[in-house]
């Protein structure tokens, strides 16, 4: 008999805004799967349920968004290093009747700079990271991996940054958002993972002429494609590379993982998913 269509999801509380079932939607109709991956509105009091009920069957796995991934982290069975690392998970599969767990984001972030901005890491020196939240946990731990030894924490609340700086090495550091420009000068990567400059939110905190012309800029914010930061940076005619990359590339893995073929971001799916960012905020 034929094996059954295999059926993935993006869960989270609200889940209307998610673009992973048009990303996914979109692989499966260009490899000629007969999968499905559908959004699923599972509500916080509600996800543990829902996550132990996964080990029963019926889904091959899934990708898990705000506000669930530290409950995801908690809720599976077993982990890969990725989301012991990050302290999260975003994706899910069933392996043997055992829910396991995995995150994404810093290959994402990694595979995003490597395609649009080659060469990137290739002599890692000084990076700069505004924000020290869950976001930032990802960015910082792909730094590390590519072998940038001075990874400085900029935050709003000092305590967080040294929290993030003390748990994950000496070659991170702690500072306040005052301090960004000072720390600017000799840094070759500058990283935003917070919603500074945006929507009513404070001014950038960062003087961008600080930075070398080669430099690096990039945003893992996405909506809009074109932040302030990123607008800045290419208005000093520094490189900028936009969040949206990071989004397509953190989704791979787990198509691979719950559908058998690995499938590549090509500029047909960056077109299709910037036309509904932009549809949707018209």
């Amino acid at each position: 008999m034929a094996e059954a269509a295999r059926k993935a999801f993006v869960c989270g509380h609200p889940i209307a805004h998610s673009r992973s079932p048009k990303i996914h939607g979109y692989w499966l109709k260009h490899y000629g799967l007969a999968g499905s991956y559908e959004a699923v509105d599972v509500a916080p009091d509600e996800f543990a349920d829902f996550a132990a009920s996964l080990r029963k069957g019926g889904y091959t796995g899934g990708n898990v968004t705000i506000p669930h991934k530290e409950a995801a982290f908690r809720a599976v069975d077993c982990r890969d290093a990725a989301a012991e690392e990050i302290g999260a998970v975003n994706t899910l599969w069933v392996e043997d009747a055992r829910l396991c767990g995995s995150n994404t984001d810093a290959y994402g972030f990694a595979a995003n700079l490597d395609d649009l901005a080659p060469g990137w890491s290739t002599s890692p020196g000084a990076a700069v990271v505004l924000g020290a939240g869950g976001a930032a946990r990802a960015v910082l731990c792909a730094l590390k991996q590519r072998g940038f030894s001075d990874i400085r924490i900029v935050n709003r609340t000092l305590v967080r940054a040294q929290a993030l700086a003390l748990e994950f090495g000496p070659i991170f550091s702690a500072h306040e958002l005052d301090a960004a420009n000072t720390l600017l000068g000799d840094a070759m990567l500058l990283v935003n993972t917070t919603s500074l400059g945006m929507h009513g939110e404070a001014e950038l905190p960062v003087d961008l002429d600080r930075l070398h012309d080669h430099a690096l800029v990039t945003d893992i914010v996405y909506v809009p494609l074109e932040t302030p930061l990123l607008a800045a940076a290419r208005k000093r005619g520094l490189k900028a590379v936009d969040g949206l990359g990071m989004l397509l590339h953190q989704a791979v893995p787990g198509f691979e993982k719950w559908f058998g073929i690995r499938p590549q971001v090509t500029s047909s799916l960056r077109d299709l998913i910037a036309g509904d960012l932009v549809a949707k905020a018209a």
